[in-house]
């Protein structure tokens, strides 16, 4: 889905890793969040305390999801990170992405 409608958007920015990873919180008509940010090139560990559904919508990019190797995403591209889990990311060019939080 290339537009989402009806969202309520946060203005303040989410900001990791000195400003190389950045994104805005959307609150969905139904009350589900979704986070859109752009990463740029670097290595990066994310936490997760929910689920996570991750769609990659362009950019080149390795993951190593829990207890999986690295593998190397062809975009675009969705993937689902567990609940209370981490994952590593090694982005190569400018990656746009869409996070979905799971309740």
């Amino acid at each position: 889905m290339s537009e989402i409608k009806n969202v309520t958007v946060k203005k303040e920015a989410n900001v990791y890793y000195d400003g190389k990873v950045t994104s805005r919180a959307i609150t969905l008509e139904d009350g589900s969040i979704q986070t859109l940010g752009i990463m740029l090139p670097g290595d990066y560990t994310f936490g997760t305390a929910e689920a996570e559904i991750m769609e990659i919508m362009s950019g080149e990019l390795d993951i190593r999801l829990p207890g999986e190797e690295w593998k190397t995403l062809n975009t675009p591209e969705t993937f689902s990170v567990p609940a209370n889990s981490s994952f590593d990311l090694k982005i190569k060019t400018v990656t746009d992405y869409c996070c979905s939080y799971i309740k």
